[in-house]
């Protein structure tokens, strides 16, 4: 296993106390899986005390063992069940009062509730912004993760050519696709913070259901196998002359990378072809945009600008009435991370920021587009996604 050396854990912990000491806060309760991994280096059913000066106290119901050995920190503590940790902190000199971070965006009401009445004479306040922030700029170790992802999510797609042919479902596509990844270290599904937006795995959809919309937040819904799961890849027969698009992430080690490619068996539609070289051309004038400090809202205006320009108002990002109104998000221990690219972000681009930017046009008769994954440098953007941009034609 990849363990998260001890040297990054205290440069997340050290970036993440000085922010909280600027906003005046006492320290932080950390819950949420994604968040305990990324200042602690394991997932266990457990609570995170980082506070502002001193040691963090990682609190952990099970299982204590792996916690102990995948963890470099050197407070690692078990408890039968949150109430617990009130005592733990009176034991490590911590204050239970003044104010204290929590995850508002993801804390579930009773949960909050509960920490209420565990804490009396505390000022709750929302941690998940200055989280958010920190990991938005990524370390040379996680770049490296990153990359991996990237090789992994690649593999996969020089495989789609012998995986598909005439006459078989989406879902067989989608599922010896998916063993292909998982073969080569994916996860088997993806992380999202969003409420009621994953597990995503991903999207495989040819014809018209490309132009199916379904709830998730994306240019791309699909039919999926059935209405409990209305999304990405359906029981629909692959056919000749029609786009197969497949948008997929790739999580490796925690790592989330995010690839979308077309492909065709026979020929495309000469309308279809042109959408999908305006989509590559979209996505390169948003690569001249972004340079360090950019807004994050105007690459996004600025390919709602080209794509009307181009004659896709009704099928840019999803179909009429279901278009999403964002060009690109970020990723990394989560697939929908900061930034994110849509209208009202002034948030700057800056670097060490990853992010996906995933122009896309949704016809009736399906979809096509592109989508990579980005690194922002000082120089500006770095594509980390390795597969050739390109229709592939099957005979």
């Amino acid at each position: 296993m990849n363990f998260v050396p001890k040297t990054e854990i205290e440069s997340r912990i050290n970036k993440f106390q000085r922010q909280m000491k600027k906003s005046e806060m006492d320290g932080a309760l950390l819950v949420l899986n994604a968040d305990v991994f990324y200042f602690t280096g394991t997932v266990q059913n457990s609570v995170l005390w980082v506070p502002s000066e001193g040691e963090p106290v990682f609190m952990v119901r099970r299982s204590v063992e792996r916690g102990r050995r995948e963890s470099p920190l050197a407070h690692i503590v078990p408890i039968k069940s949150p109430r617990d940790v009130p005592e733990v902190l009176s034991r490590f000199g911590y204050t239970q009062s003044g104010r204290i971070g929590l995850e508002l965006d993801v804390l579930p009401v009773n949960t909050f509730f509960f920490y209420q009445k565990l804490f009396p004479d505390t000022k709750f306040v929302d941690v998940t912004p200055m989280v958010k922030d920190i990991r938005a700029i990524k370390s040379a170790y996680e770049i490296e993760y990153l990359r991996e992802a990237c090789r992994t999510v690649d593999n996969a797609f020089r495989e789609i050519p012998m995986l598909l042919h005439e006459g078989m479902t989406e879902l067989e596509l989608a599922s010896q696709f998916e063993a292909v990844l998982r073969r080569n270290g994916h996860h088997g599904y993806n992380v999202m913070r969003a409420f009621n937006q994953g597990p995503s795995i991903g999207v495989t959809c040819a014809g018209e259901s490309g132009g199916t919309p379904s709830y998730m937040d994306g240019p791309l819904g699909g039919p999926g196998p059935t209405p409990a799961f209305p999304h990405g890849a359906g029981w629909r027969t692959i056919k000749r002359n029609e786009p197969i698009i497949i948008d997929y992430a790739c999580t490796v080690n925690g790592y989330t990378v995010d690839q979308t490619r077309v492909f065709c068996i026979g020929e495309l539609p000469d309308y279809m072809v042109k959408a999908f070289e305006d989509a590559v051309l979209i996505q390169e004038e948003i690569l001249k945009l972004i340079k360090p400090g950019t807004p994050c809202e105007e690459p996004y205006l600025l390919a709602l600008e080209l794509a009307e320009k181009m004659g896709y108002k009704d099928s840019f990002m999803g179909r009429p009435g279901d278009q999403v109104r964002f060009i690109g998000h970020g990723v990394g221990l989560e697939l929908d991370e900061n930034p994110v690219f849509a209208k009202g972000i002034k948030t700057p681009i800056m670097p060490g920021m990853t992010f996906a930017l995933e122009p896309k046009f949704v016809f009736a008769e399906g979809a096509v587009g592109t989508e990579n994954t980005f690194l922002m440098t000082e120089n500006g953007p770095e594509r980390l996604t390795i597969t050739p941009e390109v229709i592939t034609y099957l005979k």
